[in-house]
């Protein structure tokens, strides 16, 4: 019996025990954007995760083959499974259906792990991609995985979306008790945008005497397009059995039974959802207190009903209508965001240093004299191993209509690059096995930009301006010359759709390539001008001069920073016979 190991760069990773447990996913349907595009927004923020960009070439396999499971997380193998008659070309978390998956870890309850389940939460959205054709089938895949084969990861939400709608999907093991999962699934209505960053967000949802509602005992008519929930058929029994829920089945809250929202969960994760949410539409200060971690716990629900089991009443909607549409360079914005313009904004206290930093080292907590205190996790962080967002057009063919713009480390100093869905081969900058977490690479994107990114992070308000300036050049052109690559590709097409595959294959590889290169001399560039704590400029050489030095700036620090110094210092610094 043949074997097939599924790479799945999980042995290539060698992430390491951590999970990638912080990552934050943004939602757009075809009525929220600007062009009738689905988006889907991922940042994989892992400090040991190599970001890179993964590729499965579509292939038939002989009845009887067999694809070994390794955990994404750790390279650990988890088993065996049967696979399929045949997969689907697949570049990164997009394949050439134009379906996306991306996710976020919540962990939840901690009892429910499965030592001895095959498919965790990496596989599961790898396999899935490569065997799904829409959101739908993406759904049906994914639950009908974890129930044959048990779910070996905490509590995870995933995005799904094809060109025509858009999915969150929430799940957790059932633990040692029984092999399989639970699960809620919602489609994000349309015009409306949804996010989830390490908290579980469904809460209530219809249950299946709602013609919108579809239990697992009827899986077979997912496809039925009335259907906007879809649900596992124990999801509510099992948590009686465990002892977690009493009340009416139409009051139970999947967020609130297996993953409460806590403190941590709203000061680091649910304000990544605010800061997205506040952007697009109005009304969101009545949520502020709630991200901040001030969670309410009222007897009652708002509209009166009891609240038997606790939760917490001023939580976030699970989406939202925007006020505006949104483009493909604004949700690539949302993923940059520090928490500016709020209180929390990390660039104005004393923890930015006197280059206004809105980066914070970890640990995430920390203490003094016993007491516990906490950095913000906003949504662009320093420790992000590959950031996209995927496109999906529903009025091209699918060879043409997906795009995964593709970035690798923090979302803030790096380029989101389009890689077409289709494509069979990945730029060599990108691709798995150029570099590892501990290997360097000279031509490798994630060692190009993390050069990049940490050399802002010493002198953020100088060095920041300048890569956001070019980032900003870079990214609108891409979207500039779209429409006539999409032109280009459908005259292809029109003869024959393998030319306009092997056309936006030689356009994405060539763009890859070229956007590193350009960085990785942008960067030589940048750290001539800022060496030692200096600013130079390069001067014309006049006629008759060989040579003439650069000009030269030091601006040293702040006013307030030196004052902060004095009076730290008292006199120890003062110079000697100085009055002022």
């Amino acid at each position: 019996m043949k074997k097939i190991i599924i790479a799945l760069a999980f042995a290539l990773l060698t992430i390491g025990a951590q999970e990638i447990s912080a990552c934050t996913n943004y939602l757009v349907t075809k009525g929220a954007s600007t062009d009738g595009s689905t988006f889907v927004s991922y940042a994989a923020d892992s400090h040991l995760l190599y970001g890179e960009l993964y590729h499965w070439p579509a292939a038939k396999y002989a009845p009887g083959t067999m694809l070994s499971v390794y955990e994404w997380d750790t390279g650990k193998y988890l088993g065996e499974i049967k696979q399929a008659a045949e997969t689907y070309n697949v570049v990164g978390n997009m394949n050439e259906y134009q379906v996306a998956i991306g996710e976020t870890t919540y962990g939840g309850r901690h009892e429910l792990h499965d030592s001895t389940a095959i498919i965790d939460y990496g596989s599961l959205i790898y396999i899935s991609l490569q065997r799904s054709k829409t959101a739908r089938e993406a759904i049906k895949n994914m639950v009908e995985l974890v129930k044959e084969y048990g779910y070996y990861s905490s509590g995870e939400s995933f995005s799904i979306a094809d060109a025509n709608e858009v999915w969150i999907l929430e799940m957790i093991s059932k633990g040692m008790k029984e092999k399989g999962a639970v699960w809620v699934a919602r489609m994000i209505p349309d015009g409306y945008v949804s996010g989830h960053a390490n908290q579980a967000r469904i809460t209530t949802f219809p249950l299946d005497n709602n013609k919108s509602s579809l239990s697992s005992a009827n899986l077979q008519d997912i496809n039925n397009p009335g259907i906007t929930t879809v649900y596992a058929e124990d999801v509510v029994s099992f948590a009686r059995d465990m002892g977690w829920y009493e009340g009416k089945d139409e009051d139970f809250s999947f967020s609130d039974t297996y993953a409460p929202v806590d403190f941590g969960g709203a000061r680091f994760c649910e304000i990544r959802v605010w800061t997205m949410f506040n952007q697009v539409t109005d009304g969101m200060d009545e949520y502020w207190e709630y991200v901040k971690g001030n969670i309410a716990h009222d007897k009652k629900f708002a509209d009166g009903r009891k609240n038997p089991n606790h939760y917490a009443t001023n939580r976030m909607p699970l989406w939202v209508k925007p006020n505006k549409k949104v483009s493909q360079l604004d949700v690539m914005a949302y993923m940059r965001d520090h928490l500016e313009g709020t209180e929390l904004d990390m660039s104005t206290d004393v923890g930015a240093g006197p280059f206004h930093m809105p980066y914070r080292w970890r640990p995430l907590t920390w203490k003094v004299d016993e007491v516990s205190y906490c950095n913000e996790r906003a949504t662009a962080t320093q420790q992000t191993g590959f950031v996209f967002v995927t496109q999906s057009r529903s009025w091209l063919p699918n060879q043409i209509g997906g795009i995964i713009w593709f970035g690798v480390d923090d979302a803030s100093s790096t380029v989101f690059v389009p890689m077409y869905s289709s494509i069979t081969k990945v730029p060599y900058t990108y691709a798995v096995g150029n570099g590892s977490i501990m290997e360097w690479s000279d031509d490798a994107a994630f060692w190009v930009f993390n050069q990049i990114s940490n050399l802002a992070y010493t002198r953020y308000n100088y060095i920041h301006p300048e890569i956001a300036a070019k980032q900003k050049n870079d990214e609108e052109n891409f979207v500039k010359f779209m429409p006539a690559i999409d032109a280009g590709a459908k005259a292809l097409y029109d003869q024959d759709p393998q030319l306009a595959v092997e056309y936006l294959t030689n356009y994405s590889c060539t763009e890859g390539n070229k956007i590193v290169m350009d960085w990785k001399c942008f960067y030589h560039q940048l750290f001539m001008k800022y060496m030692d704590g200096n600013i130079k400029e390069a001067k014309a050489i006049p006629e008759g001069y060989k040579y003439i030095a650069p000009s030269l700036d030091q601006p040293g620090y702040s006013p307030e920073f030196y004052r902060q110094i004095v009076e730290e210092t008292g006199d120890k610094l003062k110079v000697t016979g100085s009055s002022h």
